[in-house]
């Protein structure tokens, strides 16, 4: 049994089912590959991709060379690794079963668990990736059994998320009035870098000039929040790539 849909400039995918399930297509290789040099900011070795999306190394030259022709600006060659140049627009969206229910749970649970203007912003981006999906893939999102279950409430403090999170994208420097665990209030400049959303808490990472050093402030702990003109000293992504080395962070 084969179920089809046309995929500008790849041709038609068609998933052939067997005892086994899908039998990948052609075009899924392609759209799959694709994906793996994106995620790579560096050239990445072709045993790696092949590797990855689980193909030989002839069939992934032969891959590679079909998407040059399609137009994706892909540089490097065999024993030297592949990297992906921006500018190259993949067609129309296809997603696997996987990948929309990861986008269904993740929706959910920034509405659910973020602030209201990123919550809102979560339905948006689901509803716009419905729109563009062929109508058996927009079924499977309206259908999806993926739920977020109930948690405490979190604190939310005195200081809007979103007005943390313009900081962090302006990259400004911010005064802020902090009560820390003790009943200590300071008043301190700070740059922030991160924003993470534990289950009980968020947390804002930030270099801390009072201290100088990376400091973490609980947000409903933050009583006053006023964000400045003035820039960090150092881009917010080379401040951000430090903090998680010194943490044993891993990128996620």
């Amino acid at each position: 049994m084969a179920a089809s849909f046309m995929l500008p400039g790849f041709g038609s995918m068609v998933w052939e089912f067997g005892a086994g399930g899908p039998v990948m297509s052609r075009a899924q290789r392609l759209l799959d590959l694709i994906q793996a040099l994106r995620r790579r900011r560096h050239a990445v070795p072709g045993a790696v991709l092949a590797a990855e999306i689980g193909v030989s190394m002839r069939t992934l030259y032969r891959d590679i060379g079909a998407l040059r022709e399609q137009g994706a600006l892909i540089e490097g060659e065999a024993g030297v690794g592949y990297v992906l140049r921006p500018g190259f627009m993949l067609p129309p969206l296809m997603f696997s079963e996987d990948e929309i229910e990861a986008l269904v749970l993740g929706s959910r649970w920034v509405s659910e668990r973020a602030d209201a203007p990123l919550g809102m912003a979560a339905r948006n981006v689901l509803a716009k990736v419905g729109a563009v999906l062929p109508d058996d893939l927009k079924d499977r999102i309206e259908r999806s059994g993926l739920l977020i279950g109930p948690a405490e409430a979190i604190p939310t403090g005195k200081v809007e998320l979103q007005a943390i999170r313009q900081a962090i994208r302006a990259e400004r420097k911010t005064r802020i009035t902090y009560d820390d665990e003790g009943g200590e209030r300071t008043e301190r400049t700070i740059w922030p870098v991160g924003l993470a959303f534990n289950d009980r808490v968020r947390v804002l990472v930030a270099w801390c000039e009072l201290r100088d050093g990376y400091r973490h402030f609980r947000a409903d702990r933050i009583t006053t929040l006023q964000i400045t003109t003035e820039r960090y000293a150092r881009r917010r992504v080379a401040l951000f790539k430090e903090w998680r080395g010194l943490r044993g962070i891993p990128e996620q």
